[in-house]
């Protein structure tokens, strides 16, 4: 007769004739898993068909963009004269005003031209008698072994100069199409982009029609608002480089405040990236002093920028941390260059404010 001692002992958790039981955590953690996966093969689908239309794609984002901004002045206008001369009125006013400013910048730069080579050729010496001084102490003719150096690969590589070149004017020809492709856009989108957006929505089930409709107005009124404080914050980095630039006598200060401009659409990088360059600048024209002086404008704008700017301006329409922008502007950066980095915040606020307004939450940054 066997005793209870005798007899083989059963697994934890498993009875005669069942299957050994997953613990609870490995279930949940298989389950996500492969909805992970899931969500991560259509990313990578919906990129890899971006990545074959990014022209259309980058055409279309800039078209929002310009919608974004002239919107306001179409609705404002249509108040007083018909829809489609305001949308006409708007976008022709826009073209001005950009063209203008370009050649405000270009006419600058002509005009100090001259002066800026005898600048660049005078800062350019002062900088060589510095490293041949103490504590550096370059030999003499280190910067002519250099400058033969340089002529000797540029003449090595002509042929690859020329084709690059050429290359660019193709590029050149690329950028216009996508901006003509973007006005074209922005016109219909400005004129009628709310009644596209119900013909839209009015073809899908009443339930996907109820969420595509919430999500849809979440998702424009963050990009709108994005858009309107990344222009707020530009311009007013722009005048405060342009102002310190000009106080200090720094030559471009017009063409490199514009070029702070353009910059800030990039978030934490791209005001310090377009501030180098103006430092270099302020070095070969003005020395190191200056050039000390523009290193410090960078710290101090960043902190205007980081610490006020953004805080004030950007809280109410992007909802992120600041540690999800650097990872967004990073991540975009990796992905499609200069591009991914301007398109990348404002792709995941919209997703995140998306996720709000279907979640029924607007739980604030922490």
């Amino acid at each position: 007769m066997s005793t209870p001692r005798d007899q083989p002992a059963r697994p934890l958790g498993r009875h005669d004739g069942e299957e050994p039981r997953v613990p609870h955590v490995l279930r949940a953690a298989a389950a996500y898993a492969w909805r992970i996966i899931a969500v991560g093969v259509v990313v990578r689908v919906a990129f890899s068909v971006l990545g074959q239309f990014h022209r259309v794609a980058v055409a279309v984002f800039l078209g929002l963009v310009i919608t974004a901004v002239l919107r306001p002045v179409a609705d404002l206008l249509a108040r007083f004269v018909p829809r489609p001369l305001a949308v006409a009125t708007a976008l022709i006013g826009g073209i001005v005003l950009v063209l203008g400013v370009l050649a405000l910048v270009g006419e600058t730069a002509a005009d100090q031209r001259t002066g800026l080579e005898r600048e660049f050729v005078a800062g350019i010496d002062r900088i060589e008698h510095q490293l041949e001084e103490p504590p550096f102490r370059l030999p003499p003719d280190a910067f002519d072994d250099l400058q033969s150096r340089i002529g000797k690969l540029l003449s090595s590589h002509r042929s690859t100069l020329i084709s690059t070149a050429l290359s660019g004017a193709s590029r050149l020809l690329e950028v216009l199409t996508v901006l003509a492709l973007a006005l074209f856009c922005a016109v219909f989108f400005t004129h009628s982009g709310d009644r596209q957006w119900r013909w839209w929505c009015d073809q899908l089930p009443d339930e996907a029609r109820r969420r595509f409709t919430v999500g849809g107005r979440a998702a424009w009124r963050t990009f709108t608002g994005y858009t309107h404080g990344i222009l707020l914050v530009a311009a007013v980095n722009a005048v405060l480089v342009g102002i310190a630039l000009f106080a200090l006598g720094v030559p471009l200060a017009m063409p490199l405040a514009l070029l702070e401009f353009l910059a800030a659409f990039i978030p934490l990088i791209g005001s310090p990236i377009a501030l180098a360059i103006a430092a270099v600048v302020a070095l070969a024209s003005k020395g190191p002093f200056i050039a000390l002086l523009v290193v410090a404008l960078i710290v101090v704008i960043g902190q205007i920028e980081g610490h006020l700017l953004h805080p004030i301006v950007m809280s109410w329409a992007v909802r992120l941390h600041p540690v999800v922008v650097a990872l967004a502007v990073v991540g975009g950066a990796v992905a499609a260059g200069v591009i991914g980095a301007v398109v990348a915040v404002p792709l995941v606020a919209v997703v995140w404010a998306v996720y709000q307004a279907l979640s029924g939450r607007t739980g604030e940054p922490r």
